[in-house]
């Protein structure tokens, strides 16, 4: 990243304008347990096959507990060949 892309003509730090799209997707690496009462690492398992995306479930690495779930939206559809 180029720091002089942040400044303006008069010298003051401005923000870039350019935002759109730049994340179209998260990735949890660590969530709140209420088991452990603390934010732990996760794992991550295939919960479902769903015609809008496929969803996860986020487990505590620890207690195994169900920390959170996530439905990862596929872009081209997907054909099922029977």
């Amino acid at each position: 990243m180029n720091p002089k892309s942040f400044v303006n003509q008069s010298g003051a730090f401005a923000q870039q304008q350019d935002h759109a799209g730049t994340f179209k997707e998260l990735e949890a690496t660590e969530l709140y347990c209420p088991r452990c009462r603390r934010a732990v690492p996760l794992r991550k398992r295939l919960l479902l096959v769903l015609p809008e995306g496929d969803k996860y479930e986020y487990l505590c690495a620890f207690c195994s507990e169900s920390v959170g779930t996530k439905i990862d939206r596929q872009q081209k559809p997907v054909s099922i060949i029977v």
